[in-house]
């Protein structure tokens, strides 16, 4: 199948959170717990929500690096939140607490986004596997592809593998290994523009920006130019799709 930069397509590398889980919804619905019950009574859900997703100190992507454990990177983010909107400091006792209030409204707010499977439904006829790759925990990106719904695509590297996760070029390139692909045969597709698209071009996959939101997401500045068909970062130009059936036709997956 032909690529939209020309190359053939022969396998296809998911991310999970974003791109075909709904994880902005899910961490609203979480959000909206810990609010009721943690923070300020005038603390508006929005900016909770909207400064949960930006991790202003970038503690996640810490995480990612292998810089620090998935709990200690949660309980700065928490205690930052409380420090913004009311709440109060939390110790690792009242975090452990605060967390289970926080994971249960997480995980009842997964949802598989509507395009999900209509995209899947299209690479399986054209015959070309597909796999995910991500930046959280194997076995809980598999619990969660399981919970939505989305079982039939199967994890193939989590940032527990190797011990770190995108940028890395390895990831990328593990990934497609497990795959049966090669980085120039896979396409990637993924919600952040650099970690994503950008990083997979520069593993030598044929890097997609699926871009949902038209360039605002808060976790990013990365322009509010969403009309665009393509976005260029660090001299590297990738294209950009608004939905997961866009990404499969332009694979020529229909």
């Amino acid at each position: 199948m032909g690529s939209r930069a020309g190359a053939t397509v022969h396998a296809v590398l998911f991310d999970v959170d974003d791109t075909l889980v709904d994880t902005k919804g899910a961490f609203r619905h979480a959000l909206t717990t810990v609010a009721a019950e943690y923070l300020a009574a005038d603390a508006s859900l929005a900016d909770v929500a909207t400064f949960w997703r930006a991790d202003r100190h970038g503690y996640y992507r810490a995480h990612t690096r292998g810089e620090m454990d998935h709990r200690e990177q949660r309980m700065r983010r928490a205690n930052d939140l409380h420090a913004e909107f009311g709440g109060a400091l939390m110790s690792d006792a009242a975090y452990d607490a605060w967390d289970v209030v926080f994971e249960q409204g997480f995980q009842d707010g997964w949802r598989a986004f509507d395009d999900a499977h209509a995209c899947l439904d299209s690479l399986d006829e054209a015959g070309i596997p597909y796999g995910a790759l991500s930046n959280a925990r194997f076995d809980y990106q598999s619990l969660k592809l399981a919970t939505v719904g989305l079982e039939r695509v199967p994890m193939l590297v989590g940032v527990d593998t190797l011990g770190f996760g995108k940028p890395d070029p390895r990831v990328f390139e593990l990934a497609a290994e497990r795959l049966g692909s090669v980085p120039s045969g896979t396409a990637y597709i993924g919600d952040e523009l650099d970690i994503d698209a950008i990083a997979a071009t520069r593993a030598g996959l044929s890097g997609y920006w699926l871009d949902r939101w038209g360039g605002t997401d808060a976790r990013s500045d990365q322009g509010a130019d969403g009309g665009k068909s393509e976005a260029t970062q660090d001299g590297l130009t990738v294209p950009r799709v608004a939905t997961l059936r866009k990404f499969s036709a332009s694979i020529g997956a229909h």
